[in-house]
């Protein structure tokens, strides 16, 4: 059926070019060391001991719970890159779901995640059969101030994490964290905002993001003011611990530069093709004879 011209569709279903879209999984890395401090006490997250906070075992078993909800959902098979901020919580999620099954005797390939690397007290984690990792400064947490958001020099994780390709990262210390100035939510917003432009340059279609509560808050909030308010709450909600929530960005503005994989140009052989519909006549893209 075709909408009249009357007809207000402005809150309803809008159609977009397939290479004009990305599928992105957002996740919030398990629960962490400081979660549980924080919960007891919010001040605890200005104490130094946080500093670079790890999974907890209850967070390693968030982690085991979402790798068979990936797995058993097939989308495993679907994600072709696997972004990760560069602290020692969302590496260990990002691995411990996306990785591969173990690290096989005799293969000779660098894990995603050596035995125990940030006091996990977890076996190894292959990088077989499992797509590439990225880590990536900005998709990273609040910066300043509090500790568990202070990362380590990137020589430090290169031996941990040894298959998660550092490069994209200038600076080896950390010189975005600072301890007296917390970065105010509008410039975590706009670094939120830059990062999904960054995601239009590269090639993948379907790609995890494994990051951090106020991340995903403050960059979220700029979408969905277009939609019913239901469909709003469900972009802009809070993340729990270990959650994925699967969404689409689409290119409104010819941001991306490439061409569609699936799309097929017609009239091959050449013939007459008249269409039966006398408005299609002289359309301007050429369906006239």
């Amino acid at each position: 059926m075709v909408a009249n011209a009357d007809m207000d569709v402005s809150g309803g279903q809008s159609l977009y070019p397939l290479h004009r879209c990305k599928t992105i999984h957002l996740v919030r890395h398990a629960q962490g060391i400081h979660n549980v401090e924080g919960e007891k006490d919010h001040s605890a997250y200005l104490s130094p001991h946080l500093f670079d906070a790890h999974l907890t075992p209850l967070g390693w078993e968030q982690v085991d719970n979402l790798r068979k909800h990936v797995h058993a959902s097939g989308l495993s098979k679907k994600v072709e890159l696997v972004i990760t901020s560069p602290l020692l919580r969302t590496m260990q999620t990002a691995v411990g779901v996306f990785g591969g099954e173990g690290c096989p005797d005799g293969i000779d390939v660098p894990p995603l995640m050596v035995a125990d690397a940030g006091n996990s007290n977890h076996p190894a984690i292959s990088s077989l059969n499992c797509p590439p990792f990225i880590s990536v400064e900005g998709c990273r947490e609040h910066l300043g101030v509090h500790w568990c958001d202070k990362r380590r020099s990137i020589s430090e994780y290169k031996p941990l994490f040894p298959a998660i390709d550092f490069s994209l990262i200038e600076c080896d210390d950390d010189v975005l964290w600072e301890p007296d100035i917390r970065e105010p939510n509008e410039h975590l917003a706009a670094r939120g905002m830059e990062f999904l432009k960054w995601l239009w340059t590269r090639k993948e279609k379907e790609i995890a993001v494994v990051t951090h509560s106020g991340f995903l808050i403050h960059t979220l909030s700029a979408f969905g003011n277009d939609c019913h308010p239901d469909v709003k709450n469900e972009i802009c909600r809070p993340f729990k611990n270990c959650e994925l929530r699967s969404m689409v960005i689409i290119d409104r503005g010819m941001i991306g530069s490439d061409s569609s994989t699936t799309d097929y140009p017609g009239k091959i052989p050449s013939g007459v093709d008249i269409p039966s519909d006398d408005t299609c006549i002289n359309h301007p893209d050429g369906l006239s004879n």
